[in-house]
C-alpha cells in the first residue's frame, strides 16, 4: 500500500489545515489511539554531522581524546529512541521492539541513520528522528573540545511503513534535501 504523495497529504487551499495534536479550540492534546489496532510499523531517519578535516582524520585514526565516538553515538541513538516520550510531551509511550543506529565516516562528514520498529498503535517516526539527532548530539559532545565548528545538518525522516497511511518514502530532491 502506498501513501498518497506529499501534495495529496496537504488539504486544498480552501480546506483548513488540521493538526492532529491540536483540539478544535487550538489547545495541545495527545491524540487518542485507543481504538487503533496494533500493527507492525517502521520508520527510518538520517542526519549528518559536519566536522573539521582534522577531526574527520582523528575519527578515522581513532585518536579522538574522549574515545570511540561512533560507538557512543550508536548507543546514544538507540537509548534516545526508547526515551522519545520523555522528550516530546505529546508522543505516545510505545514499545520500541527494534532500533538500529548506523554511524559512518564519509569523506567530509559523519552520516547517521536509524531504523526503529514496533508492533503498536502508532508509528515510530519521532523515535527514528530522535535517534539520529541524539546520535549526532553525542558526536558533537565528544568532539566539541577540539572542534567547535562541528554542526548537525539534514535531520529528516526518509521512510515509514505500516499503520493507516501505509508506506511512504521521501522523494529524491536534486538539491539533496
Amino acid at each position: 500500500m502506498t501513501e498518497p504523495s506529499a501534495a495529496a497529504a496537504v488539504p486544498p487551499a480552501h480546506e483548513p489545515l488540521r493538526l492532529p495534536h491540536l483540539s478544535q479550540a487550538g489547545d495541545a492534546l495527545m491524540v487518542d489511539v485507543t481504538a487503533k489496532q496494533p500493527s507492525v510499523r517502521e520508520a527510518s531517519a538520517v542526519a549528518q554531522v559536519v566536522c573539521s578535516p582534522a577531526i574527520m582524520q582523528a575519527l578515522r585514526d581513532g585518536t579522538v581524546p574522549k574515545g570511540d565516538v561512533l560507538a557512543v553515538a550508536r548507543v546514544a541513538g538507540i537509548q534516545a529512541a526508547k526515551h522519545t516520550p520523555d522528550l516530546l510531551p505529546l508522543a505516545h509511550v510505545i514499545g520500541v521492539h527494534g532500533a538500529r543506529v548506523d554511524v559512518h565516516l564519509e569523506p567530509d562528514h559523519i552520516s547517521v541513520s536509524a531504523t526503529v520498529r514496533t508492533a503498536d498503535r502508532t508509528g515510530v517516526e519521532m523515535e527514528a528522528l530522535t535517534a539520529v539527532v541524539v546520535a549526532c548530539l553525542a558526536v558533537v559532545d565528544m568532539v566539541k573540545g577540539v572542534d567547535r565548528t562541528a554542526m548537525i545538518r539534514e535531520a529528516k525522516i526518509v521512510h515509514k511503513s505500516g499503520g493507516r497511511s501505509g508506506e511512504w518514502t521521501r522523494p529524491e530532491d536534486p538539491a539533496g534535501h
